[in-house]
């Protein structure tokens, strides 16, 4: 039995006997389950997610179909990715949810509660955060769209995907500020754009007109949210809604050899590859991710003294989450002068 989900990524479903098999006269269960998805709006990253679960879960079972699947048979399969798998807590809580929501919107079964389930032990860390120091030499040893886009998630709190899926009409340079569309959460927010990028950006958008209105000669467009590329065709090759980031290459989804040809936003590896290696070059003892710039920035807002609302909002975050950033200020001892320095 598969104990992990790397055991299962680049299996199908489609045999005889398997999840993709249709269920009574119904449709295929895994195209259901990605309409259920859809349908709600969760994004395409926890479409394929959920899916790879799914598909673990029925591997681990001998390829039984969910229905026949109850509570105990759901509750090994997570139990024995704490313990065999040894993956991490966040990874089993979203195996849970694919599996919840399988039952629940697909199935519209009830597994009730999972008794005896083994939760894989959540760790309870502090966010790694650079000083102001370390920012600038991590930014420094980083080039091009990637020390840009660093920029930005240092500079305005964004999350890496957050930033690479901007389109031209979310940056508003007379206003100093970014939009961020459906963000975590599927929430809006603004946040403010830095000055000190203004000019390199208004010079990468130059670059990205150019590429632009070369797409636009050829036909190639760009994916447009939900319903509005149905409703309004043009708005895929308007360049207020081109990527601020867009992709080298072009692609044709696969199974529609007609269709159009697709510009995609910058795959996240690029700029990921880009900061682990900045943050090696400059010699930094701690490890260094495209995340650890939002952590900064909060922390380094707080320093600053702005109050933690703004801070929260800023970041699209809850108070409860914001309020970890206190604990990593660059006051030593939770902001405690220690009795001994008082001698």
């Amino acid at each position: 039995m598969a104990s992990g989900m790397g055991r299962v990524s680049g299996v199908g479903v489609a045999a005889s006997g398997e999840a993709g098999t249709p269920t009574a006269g119904g449709p295929r269960l895994l195209p259901q389950m990605r309409s259920a998805l859809r349908a709600r709006h969760y994004s395409r990253a926890t479409e394929r997610a959920y899916v790879l679960w799914v598909r673990g879960l029925v591997r681990f079972h001998g390829m039984r179909h969910p229905n026949e699947l109850g509570p105990e048979e759901v509750t090994a399969f997570l139990t024995d990715l704490a313990e065999r798998g040894r993956v991490s807590a966040s990874t089993q809580t979203q195996a849970l949810s694919a599996i919840l929501f399988l039952y629940r919107s697909v199935l519209r079964r009830d597994l009730g509660w999972l008794d005896g389930l083994v939760r894989a032990k959540a760790p309870e860390r502090l966010p790694v955060v650079l000083t102001r120091d370390e920012v600038g030499i991590v930014l420094d040893a980083t080039k091009g769209t990637s020390r840009l886009v660093a920029g930005l998630l240092y500079g305005s709190g964004l999350r890496l995907m957050e930033c690479l899926t901007l389109r031209v009409k979310d940056v508003e340079f007379e206003k100093g500020q970014l939009t961020v569309r459906r963000g975590k959460g599927a929430k809006d927010r603004v946040t403010m754009l830095p000055r000190v990028v203004e000019r390199d950006l208004r010079a990468h958008l130059e670059g990205v007109k150019v590429q632009h209105l070369e797409d636009v000669r050829r036909g190639v467009a760009v994916p447009l949210p939900e319903a509005l590329e149905r409703k309004a065709k043009g708005m895929a090759l308007a360049w207020p809604w081109w990527w601020v980031f867009p992709a080298g290459r072009r692609y044709v989804p696969p199974g529609r050899a007609r269709a159009r040809e697709w510009r995609m936003y910058l795959h996240p590896t690029v700029i990921q590859r880009s900061v682990a290696q900045a943050g090696r070059r400059a010699g930094l003892t701690h490890r260094v991710t495209c995340h650890t710039f939002r952590h900064s920035f909060a922390t380094h807002l707080l320093e600053d003294g702005y109050d933690i609302r703004t801070v929260q909002e800023l970041l699209g975050h809850s108070v409860t989450t914001t309020m970890i950033y206190t604990h990593v200020l660059n006051r030593g001892g939770l902001g405690v002068r220690s009795p001994l320095d008082r001698r």
